[in-house]
């Protein structure tokens, strides 16, 4: 394997000395937009200790010496550049980043499915992670990258669904799909009337779907007078994205979740919601 180079460390040595250099010349806004333009000019530039540029020193590299690369920067501690994860990304998630998801290491299942996206390739992977003992953030990476290809990820979805696997995941991917389908919208429907504590999200899986068969229902749900304003406001913006429309004046003057916002927003915020 080749050596390990810590290339931001190196860019970010080389940032300090231009800063020193140019104190007082750009306002604290000008550098938000100089800095990324310096570091990708940073990505082209030789540099002797690694006989090669950034970007080329990993673009010589064949996928194994990519993704073994990346696992040796995580077990080493020595910071992963975006010059590496580029040129992996580039490569159309190589079977090596597969392997590591399954590794025992969150940080680098994490990087690697982050790396892959929604890359079909690795969508098994992803549902295998998925009935792991993993933390929830690394799972909602996971849930992430199967809504950025949701029609490809539905069958499997689908059959997580019916066999009562992390089904709350499964909503939401199935939210995602572009292709309509009645089995998605039925399953969809079925929870948002069974499930009544989760309501608001629900609401918003159906606003995320976009099937505006669901719009009677979710009229039917708003103008009950146990609707509170959490579940109105999500209501009603599950209604308007469907293209439906609730104009019922509500007083949620005494609910406690619109006292609460209220007060947080220290705001004056009339009955319906809007602010004054």
């Amino acid at each position: 394997m080749k050596k390990l180079f810590d290339f931001d460390g190196m860019f970010d040595k080389k940032l300090s000395e231009y800063m020193e250099e140019n104190f007082g010349k750009y306002t604290e806004k000008q550098w938000e937009s100089i800095i990324p333009k310096l570091y990708r000019s940073f990505g082209d530039t030789f540099l002797k200790s690694a006989g090669n540029t950034p970007k080329g020193y990993y673009a010589e590299m064949s996928d194994e010496e990519l993704v073994e690369t990346l696992a040796a920067h995580v077990r080493e501690g020595v910071p992963v550049s975006d010059f590496l994860c580029n040129e992996l990304q580039s490569r159309d998630c190589p079977d090596g980043l597969l392997a590591l998801m399954k590794s025992d290491n969150e940080e680098l299942v994490t990087l690697a499915v982050n790396l892959a996206g929604d890359s079909v390739k690795a969508f098994d992977v992803y549902f295998d992670l998925l009935t792991g003992d993993l933390d929830p953030e690394v799972k909602d990476t996971v849930v992430e990258r199967l809504k950025g290809d949701a029609d490809s990820a539905k069958e499997r979805a689908l059959r997580f669904w019916e066999d009562h696997v992390e089904r709350e995941y499964m909503l939401e991917i199935l939210s995602r799909c572009k292709q309509k389908d009645d089995r998605v919208f039925e399953i969809l429907m079925t929870a948002f009337r069974t499930s009544p504590d989760e309501l608001p999200m629900h609401a918003s899986y159906l606003a995320s779907y976009g099937d505006d068969r669901a719009l009677p229902v979710l009229l039917d749900y708003i103008d009950r007078d146990e609707t509170n304003y959490l579940e109105y406001r999500e209501l009603k913006y599950a209604i308007e994205a469907l293209g439906g429309e609730y104009t019922r004046i509500r007083d949620f003057s005494n609910d406690p979740y619109y006292l609460e916002i209220m007060e947080q927003s220290q705001m004056p915020v009339s009955s319906d919601g809007k602010k004054e």
